[in-house]
């Protein structure tokens, strides 16, 4: 009798393999065939990860013209074209004719480079540093106003700041306000445990950051520059 020829439908499914990533055994490539797992296993090792977070955060630092209205053109710009910044300080610098925004933003490599492209476009802009690229210091300094009363609960408060070695500096009848500067995360997690005591009010300044002596920073122009805080 002549073999029917079987339909797409009731072909057998292609077989899965599987390769592993030294890096992090957790980690499993399934692919339609070992030849691709196989690529997707090298691209890993090479490159050090299989794909870009989107939710990385850079740090970049632009040097400004201190003109009035310059924060209000590059902060309009950065919003109009949808781009997720996390945080931007400004202020100061040595020379009083310049300032400095820091700014971090959240997004993959393309992101980065497309708010770069976009600074640089602006008259005002003398250069843009990308610091999350180098070895630096960042500061991120907290206000915090949190409600304490007399007794036992303001001396526990007392005493995680003195862990996180922050400094009351006001006290009120029911009240204390706090401040706290470090890393990031040092003050997300004070906030965090801060919380459960009643956050009346919380300011932020955003993050800061100044590249270490020595460092090699990647700039916009070729001639590199020392990051001011």
């Amino acid at each position: 009798m002549q073999r029917l020829a079987r339909s797409p439908w009731q072909r057998q499914p292609p077989k899965l393999s599987c390769v592993a990533l030294d890096r992090d055994p957790s980690l499993v490539f399934v692919a339609s065939s070992t030849r691709l797992a196989i690529f997707f296993a090298l691209t890993w090792r090479l490159t050090g990860t299989s794909m870009a977070s989107p939710n990385q955060r850079h740090l970049l630092s632009a040097l400004v013209q201190n003109v009035p209205g310059v924060l209000a053109h590059i902060s309009g710009m950065l919003a109009s074209r949808g781009y997720n910044i996390d945080s931007l300080a400004v202020g100061e610098t040595e020379d009083a004719s310049l300032s400095r925004m820091t700014f971090v933003v959240v997004g993959d490599d393309q992101v980065l480079d497309q708010v770069r492209k976009q600074l640089e476009k602006i008259v005002t802009v003398v250069r843009v540093l990308d610091i999350s690229s180098n070895d630096y210091v960042e500061r991120d300094l907290l206000l915090v106003k949190v409600t304490a009363p007399a007794g036992g609960v303001r001396s526990e408060i007392r005493e995680l700041v003195d862990i996180f070695r922050g400094q009351i500096v006001d006290v009120g009848e029911g009240e204390v306000m706090i401040e706290i500067s470090g890393r990031a995360n040092k003050v997300q997690a004070f906030i965090e445990r801060i919380d459960r005591y009643g956050i009346v009010e919380l300011v932020r300044t955003g993050r800061i950051a100044m590249v270490r002596s020595g460092s090699q920073v990647t700039s916009s122009e070729p001639a590199a520059e020392t990051v001011q805080a």
